[in-house]
């Protein structure tokens, strides 16, 4: 047998009976001498809430149980796991599943017998009763303080410090220059981006030293707190919806502003103007662009920005595509690209790939796959790299694909797919940017300890993807060809030596091409000078390309 103590104390009880030492040596001895467990494991969480559990050492443990570590689960009052019934109760569910048994030393049960199962719900709905109780009184306590223009403990704004004597936000001489200098240049320039860019260049920092970005340039804008307005309750949350203007609360002339109520205001006149014109439903045409979802820089990981070129003289208009790093941030120097660029490229390598898999059969060789692949003169100085070729090759000559491609069913040998773990894989990168981004750069972000926690949430979850997709790239009967089942023009496709992508955009309808793109492809990235670094197919499979010239 082997337990996991588990032990939480907030800030408010650092130093009383629930102390983490308390908390520790109660537990250790109980396992022990109780129990007769000796082999234990310490998960410790100082300062942490209980009314949720997205905290490291309990989500640490969590994982440890998932992987089938401990027979025991034991803490001092069960309030120490949460004292939400539902995260207790789905906690509850998920150990038993594992055969984990949960023991509360302070309450003397454990849930091995129906009893103990029983009296631990029935105490837990008071735990969470007294809770709610709690949240209501000092919700209501901060509700009045605010109706009485008073500070209850947010982010100081910039351009603002504490004053500890009036226990309010009073202006700050530096900062405040930063704030009335964004106001100034909006008025004038009219963008937030363009804001940002200046700030950037000229190296102002924010309120916590880091770079701006457009939104926190918005947020300052939109924010009545600069010309002296208090407002409370406006949100769910830092970063919720927006809650019933009902109930917000709203003190004109509370405190001293940094700018005037004239400027605020016409600065957000022409902050309504411009979204008004932003708006999709006073765009008259709407262009469908055919790599707009799938193409990402290779300089810098971002995507791209779609728009429509000059039509040409036979009236075709082709796409043009420019990486957000470079257009948005102002920190990539990725040139531009577009379908002129790659269009053809892309469309008949996927011709190509698609007659390779048709064609190649055990008796051909990795030269045959890579003479197929580059057929054509769009790869005339085009390589593909070797452990790429080398795998795909062992994968499409060890299996019959042309009877799965020719085939009507959908052959799946997976629940999951390797390219739906790529997909959940990127995103969970990607919120881990954005989650650094919003700790360092937002003015009105979250705090070290909620950054932590999430952060930590984040990368279990990106370290469970990366073991499952290790555990199908080590297996060849994993990758799944479905994908290439009935889609749109795969047989015009292996109809015709070349295809020339002008001809196709102008004959077929750009939507029914952008479909027959995604249905095989996860992702292209593309190289500062435009031309394409890499396929990524739907199932997981990618082809890194190299160039001879240019």
């Amino acid at each position: 047998m082997k337990a996991a103590l588990y032990i939480r104390v907030s800030t408010h009880h650092q130093v009383d009976k629930d102390s983490l030492p308390f908390q520790r040596s109660e537990l250790i001895n109980y396992a022990k001498y109780v129990l007769g467990i000796d082999d234990y494991e310490l998960f410790e969480d100082a300062g942490y809430s209980g009314k949720n559990t997205d905290r490291p050492a309990f989500q640490n443990m969590m994982n440890k149980i998932k992987n089938r570590e401990f027979t025991h689960l034991l803490v001092w009052k069960i309030d120490r796991i949460s004292r939400n019934l539902l995260d207790f109760c789905a906690m509850y569910d998920e150990i038993k599943e594992y055969g984990v048994i949960f023991v509360s030393k302070n309450e003397q049960f454990d849930t091995s017998s129906a009893m103990g199962e029983a009296m631990l719900k029935i105490i837990l709905v008071f735990a969470e009763l007294e809770r709610k109780l709690t949240a209501e009184r000092v919700s209501s306590i901060m509700l009045s303080r605010a109706e009485k223009g008073l500070w209850n403990g947010a982010n100081v704004p910039l351009g603002y410090v504490y004053d500890k004597v009036t226990k309010f936000p009073k202006i700050d001489s530096k900062e405040s220059k930063t704030i009335k200098l964004i106001f100034d240049t909006y008025e004038e320039i009219k963008s937030a981006t363009h804001v940002m860019k200046h700030l950037n260049d000229n190296n102002i920092p924010t309120k916590r030293g880091g770079r701006w970005t457009s939104k926190t340039v918005t947020d300052i804008i939109r924010n009545p707190f600069y010309k002296g307005t208090y407002r409370y309750n406006y949100r769910e949350s830092a970063r919720g919806s927006k809650k019933d203007e009902k109930e917000w609360i709203i003190i004109d002339d509370n405190h001293e502003g940094i700018i005037s109520k004239e400027q605020w205001q016409l600065c957000n006149d022409i902050m309504d103007k411009n979204a008004e014109r932003n708006s999709s439903m006073y765009r008259k045409d709407v262009n469908t662009h055919v790599f707009s979802s799938i193409l990402k820089c290779e300089n810098c990981g971002r995507g791209f920005i779609a728009n429509t070129d000059q039509p040409r003289k036979n009236g075709w208009r082709p796409s043009t595509y420019r990486c957000q790093g470079r257009a948005r941030f102002y920190d990539c120097d990725a040139g531009m690209t577009g379908d002129v660029k790659i269009g053809s490229f892309v469309i008949n390598y996927l011709s190509n790939f698609i007659k390779a898999i048709n064609s190649i059969n055990k008796k051909s060789t990795v030269e045959d796959l890579e003479n197929q692949l580059l057929k054509g003169k769009e790869f005339k100085y085009v390589h593909i790299n070797k452990d790429d070729l080398d795998y795909s090759f062992k994968l499409i000559s060890s299996i019959n694909v042309s009877n799965v491609i020719n085939s009507n069913k959908n052959v799946k040998v997976n629940k999951v797919s390797s390219n739906n773990l790529n997909s959940e894989r990127d995103k969970y990168k990607r919120a881990l940017n954005r989650l650094e981004d919003l700790y360092l750069f937002d003015d009105e972000g979250m705090s070290e300890k909620d950054y932590l926690v999430k952060k930590q949430k984040l990368e279990n979850k990106l370290s469970e993807i990366n073991k499952e997709l290790e555990e199908k790239n080590n297996s060849n009967s994993t990758i799944d060809w479905s994908f290439l089942n009935n889609t749109l023009l795969k047989n015009e496709l292996l109809n015709k030596d070349h295809i020339d992508y002008k001809n196709l955009d102008m004959t077929i309808d750009r939507d029914i091409i952008k479909k027959f793109i995604n249905d095989i492809v996860e992702k292209i990235t593309i190289k500062k000078d435009g031309r394409v670094a890499s396929i990524s197919f739907k199932n997981g499979i990618t082809h890194n390309f190299t160039y001879t010239q240019g």
